[in-house]
């Protein structure tokens, strides 16, 4: 499957990716500040969230790294890093901000990942699991920053839900539905379904050996 890079396909790309940076880097913010780093340390980590994976994916296949191409995105997570750092001077956070902002920049994030794959000439498997790396891995870079565990290998259907959204988005691109309604349909189903399953806590089975019985 390869999409051809029309006008209104790298527009839907652009404006996919541009709030995908933003909600990605905003969740950066947050928990940098919860970490009571300074200003420059919730910059770097805001710009590590907002633009790692994607820079990782496009590095992959071999494609000029997006933020370097345009830098608005560069400009999108600084700003929306250093407004949000101001802004928490004068508003109250709830903690489920984070959440809302993390599981925002997975749904976005994801898409925009399998979208490029395909445009690509990724085959449709590689290219949804692009879309998961394109929608974790900055995450994992923030968390990692943070000296945490990365929360995609704890936390409840984090990758899981951006997989099964971005097959849902290729299966959407199949049956040839609108672009625009495959991305928002693909989106919020990786949105919502990450939400579900913080509030079920709902997860993978985890890893554990067999213990022995006493005779």
């Amino acid at each position: 499957m390869n999409l051809e890079p029309t006008i209104s396909l790298l527009e839907n790309l652009y404006w996919i990716t541009l709030l995908a940076v933003v909600v990605s880097s905003a969740s950066a913010v947050l928990k940098a500040g919860a970490k009571q780093f300074d200003l420059f340390g919730v910059i770097i980590i805001a710009v590590a969230t907002g633009l790692g994976g994607g820079s990782l994916r496009d590095m992959l296949l071999d494609r000029e790294v997006f933020w370097i191409r345009d830098q608005i995105f560069f400009i999108a997570s600084l700003a929306g890093a250093i407004c949000l750092f101001i802004g928490a001077r004068f508003f109250t956070f709830s903690p489920k901000y984070f959440l809302l902002a993390d599981s925002a920049g997975l749904a976005t994030f994801g898409v925009a990942g399998t979208l490029v794959a395909l445009m690509a000439g990724a085959d449709p498997l590689v290219a949804s699991f692009m879309g998961v790396m394109t929608g974790t891995m900055g995450g994992i870079f923030r968390d990692v920053l943070c000296n945490e565990t990365p929360v995609v290998f704890i936390s409840p259907l984090y990758a899981t839900a951006s997989w099964l959204g971005s097959l849902l988005f290729i299966a959407f691109l199949y049956l040839e539905q609108d672009i625009t309604v495959a991305a928002m349909v693909s989106g919020l189903s990786i949105f919502f379904s990450r939400l579900l399953a913080l509030h079920y806590n709902l997860s993978l089975p985890r890893f554990r050996f067999k213990t022995k019985t006493k005779p």
